[in-house]
């Protein structure tokens, strides 16, 4: 029995009624991290009665705070029914990037390191309604995390009420690979978090919740959204190769040890294929401290590459669940999952040592990095973590193919449209073409490896000739630029492959 708590017992209920609990206007905190772990069945309730709320002519909207981008099943069924008004901090469904680009939905992209303590500083207002979705519940009142813990000891903590998913698709043998350490206290109160290395376990495997919070407690039998990869391209090898080869390097010069420093690597086939590369070149006695386990990062857990996992969230693909699920219990001893304020902290990251891996939209000749937006003004998802480990982290590398869009656009641009990571937080940008080693360097210096090094041949003559004039006729020469011309390049191949200027 999953609910194991006579209390709690009673206050089972369907979906339905317990969406009858959340109110217009609640700020609702929801569970979920990477379509891990977040609630299945409450979502499409609410929608429902959102739905049919708007029918009869009544605003109805909430606020939706999560750890990271959720599932069509949440992100998807209420955007799509006009009930979010508010959400943070990390989206990935298409249905509600499109609502938020055309101005419906008020969407703030933070840092997910700050989430929580944005939230108990009170910057993000009273939280009305936790609703998290757990692995079971035990007599004494302890709660069995999921596969993601993200930012719930912040919403079971702060919120009013609470409604309880227990998902019984999520095996009981999770218990125990979780670590939730409750970092107490606000400045000027704080004290040092005790975490050394990446395997340490600071806290204790389970949620706790004051019972008397618990209004609802709804049964669900749904499996996580299953995250397809597909298997690395020859540009993907490409850039995973460039960043084995650097790392050798860097071994070679005494700046890193022969099994690295841990790693974090962001989502998506790029990352995956970085970690395929590590594998392939013979590293070993790893480590990981990251946001997220995908399906490259379990299979060098599995083989015994990676030692020690800590994440927040397992976000795999079918077969690579089959694998989490079989060997269970080899995995809970390797994998810990944090909450997102541990798996993210400033402080954590630069006292490990990270290597950062992640991906970008866009990177112009200086090394400012755009991770989440389309020509400066429409959100892709957001910026994750992204930023918590560039600016925290050992080494901050950037991944991406030098074009997109069958070769019509390049990746390396004069001037990026938006700025997430400035050139101060960026150490290494990568493409197929070649790896960037931006540290130690002028901004005009690194304009000429970046040009050298990462743009794709069809437009490196015309990033040069860009750099070349913009030299001789900018005003200032430390970080030469031609404002009309590098913001026209974002005006550019309207169907044609014409570049507008």
């Amino acid at each position: 029995m999953r609910v194991g708590h006579v209390g709690l017992a009673a206050r089972r209920m369907s979906a339905e009624e317990a969406a009858e609990l959340i109110l217009p206007d609640m700020a609702v905190g929801m569970s979920g991290f990477t379509g891990a772990g977040y609630p299945k069945a409450i979502p499409g309730a609410l929608a429902k009665r959102i739905t049919q709320a708007h029918e009869r002519g009544e605003d109805f909207s909430v606020r939706v705070l999560t750890g990271a981008s959720t599932a069509p099943e949440l992100d998807g069924v209420l955007a799509r029914s006009g009930g979010i008004g508010f959400r943070l901090p990390y989206q990935s469904d298409p249905d509600l990037r499109a609502r938020i680009n055309d101005g419906r939905i008020e969407y703030m992209d933070i840092h997910l390191g700050h989430v929580a303590q944005y939230a108990y500083y009170g910057f993000l207002g009273k939280v009305d309604m936790a609703v998290v979705e757990v692995t079971g519940i035990l007599p004494d009142g302890r709660l069995i995390p999921s596969t993601s813990v993200g930012n719930n000891p912040a919403w079971l903590d702060l919120a009013d009420k609470v409604i309880l998913e227990v998902n019984q698709r999520q095996p009981m043998s999770l218990e125990g690979m979780h670590d939730i350490y409750q970092a107490p206290l606000a400045p000027p109160h704080r004290q040092p978090i005790p975490l050394l290395n990446p395997g340490d376990r600071i806290g204790e495997p389970y949620f706790y919740c004051d019972p008397s919070k618990i209004v609802a407690v709804v049964e669900t039998d749904t499996p996580d959204r299953m995250t397809s990869f597909t298997p690395p391209d020859e540009g993907s090898k490409m850039i995973a190769g460039h960043l084995v080869e650097f790392f050798r390097h860097e071994i070679r010069k005494g700046r890193l040890g022969e099994h690295l420093l841990p790693l974090q690597s962001g989502v998506g086939n790029i990352a995956n294929a970085v970690l395929d590369g590590l594998k392939d070149a013979g590293f070993g006695k790893l480590t990981a401290y990251t946001e997220v386990i995908q399906d490259a990062m379990l299979e060098l857990v599995g083989e015994g590459i990676i030692t020690v996992a800590s994440a927040t969230a397992v976000s795999l693909s079918e077969s690579a669940v089959d694998e989490f699920m079989d060997r269970i219990d080899y995995y809970r001893s390797r994998v810990i999952l944090r909450q997102q304020s541990i798996s993210n902290h400033a402080e954590l990251i630069r006292r490990l040592g990270c290597i950062a891996m992640n991906g970008l939209v866009e990177a112009d000749i200086y090394g400012n990095v755009n991770s989440t937006h389309v020509a400066g003004t429409s959100i892709i998802n957001g910026i994750g973590g992204s930023g918590d480990f560039a600016r925290n982290g050992f080494l901050s590398c950037f991944m991406t193919p030098s074009t997109a869009k069958n070769g019509a656009i390049s990746c390396i641009v004069p001037m990026v449209s938006h700025v997430d990571h400035t050139e101060h937080d960026v150490a290494v940008l990568v493409t197929e073409q070649g790896l960037a080693d931006l540290r130690g360097l002028s901004p005009k210096q690194r304009a000429n490896v970046v040009i050298g090094n990462c743009a794709h041949p069809d437009y490196r003559p015309m990033l040069q000739d860009y750099f070349d004039r913009a030299f001789r006729d900018s005003q200032g020469k430390h970080t030469p630029h031609l404002l009309n011309e590098a913001y026209a390049w974002h005006q550019r191949y309207l169907g044609t492959g014409t570049m507008k200027f």
